[in-house]
């Protein structure tokens, strides 16, 4: 089995956030976790009143790392989502994008984490 290396979350958080501005998408750290290790929620708000929330999920049969949807519908219950994945786990990092169109770049290539 092969691994592929890890990032350190700050630096991943930091990169991640450099491509989404360079794709001209707002977007925010609004909770910082551990550094080295920490988690991370993506939080796709579309400014409609409706937000979905990722995470990085790993399949144990393929190996593969993806992001699935662990929330989505109003925005107020998806912030509820955060808060209770945040009382769970105090490392956990939250990225909220603003994004009418919905992207995220989520699905592109150098986003493993």
């Amino acid at each position: 089995m092969v691994t592929e290396p890890r990032l350190a979350t700050d630096f991943w958080v930091r990169a991640y956030i450099a491509r989404l501005e360079a794709a001209h998408i707002p977007a925010y750290v609004t909770a910082r976790g551990d550094p080295t290790a920490g988690a991370v929620l993506v939080k796709l708000a579309s400014l409609d009143g409706q937000a979905k929330l990722f995470q990085r999920s790993f399949d144990l049969m393929t190996g593969a790392r993806a992001w699935v949807v662990l929330s989505e519908g109003p925005e107020p219950d998806v912030d509820e989502a955060i808060g209770r994945q945040r009382a769970t786990d105090p490392d956990l990092w939250v990225i909220e994008i603003e994004s009418r169109g919905g992207r995220t770049l989520l699905d592109e290539d150098g986003l493993a984490h």
